[in-house]
């Protein structure tokens, strides 16, 4: 809002005061020096001056301003930066802690089971020693002992097992494929293959020794009786997990090899 007269008169006086001059004089001195028009140009020039000294007052407040939001905001992304970064260790930080819980908590699993196990041993193998052992303790000191991987020493049980039983034979078929398992682990697949073709014949529903019988063909190259054997599987149970995708696997093997004559091994 421009001053008008009287205003620009007040502050004129009270520069002019500064310099000892009495109000009487001032008056006096007004109205015989200034006219309407000399009092608008040193409105306007007086107007200037407020505005650049104002504008440089602004300049030099909002420099400090300028440079304190900036740095305020520089600090802002470092935290940001900061926190996303911590945010990231304790994710690593959290999935290694999770590892190794989990780790952890198989290898207690394993110790407890193999002391379990080794317990389980000691005091089949007492009663074996005492010669009061029955078929089926023979049989579970061969299984345990097959779980152990002292393959030799399942068999050897195993086959007490068959000698002594007395039971059912479907249960029997169970010793079977127990044996049958541990002659494929010790790399004997014909006694194995064996041991399983006895197992389903005792029990034509025992799906394990079936996918175990296809198992043992399909390792012997004779992809048509493993693909027979895996059917066999699918018949007793139709969603078998095991099966069905080997089945569909050996189909393609054997569609493959119809028609490709077998070269005869040189003697």
């Amino acid at each position: 809002m421009p001053l008008d007269s009287l205003s620009f008169r007040q502050i004129l006086q009270r520069e002019l005061a500064m310099e000892s001059l009495a109000p009487t004089k001032f008056d006096k001195f007004f109205r015989n020096l200034l006219t309407f028009e000399d009092i608008e140009v040193m409105k306007r020039q007086f107007l200037c001056a407020s505005t650049l000294s104002v504008g440089q007052t602004l300049g030099m407040v909002s420099a400090p301003v300028a440079q304190a939001r900036d740095h305020m905001k520089t600090n802002e992304i470092y935290e940001v930066g900061e926190l996303f970064e911590l945010g990231i260790q304790l994710s690593y930080l959290l999935l290694l802690l999770g590892f190794l819980g989990v780790g952890t908590f198989f290898v207690i699993r394993q110790v407890l089971v193999r002391r379990e196990l080794d317990l389980s041993a000691k005091e089949l193998q007492e009663q074996v020693r005492s010669g009061d052992a029955s078929a089926t303790e023979y049989f579970e000191l061969g299984a345990v002992m097959l779980r152990r991987k002292v393959y030799p020493a399942a068999i050897k049980y195993l086959l007490q097992a068959i000698e002594n039983w007395d039971g059912d034979d479907q249960d029997l078929a169970q010793v079977y494929n127990a044996l049958g398992v541990s002659y494929i682990l010790e790399g004997k697949l014909d006694k194995g293959i064996s041991q399983f073709e006895t197992a389903v014949k005792l029990q034509p529903g025992y799906v394990t020794a079936w996918n175990n019988l296809g198992d043992a063909y399909e390792k012997k190259k004779e992809f048509k009786s493993a693909l027979k054997a895996f059917e066999e599987v699918l018949l007793f149970d139709p969603n078998n997990k095991v099966a069905r995708p080997r089945r569909d696997t050996l189909k393609e093997k054997v569609e493959m090899l119809k028609g490709v004559p077998v070269k005869s091994k040189e003697r």
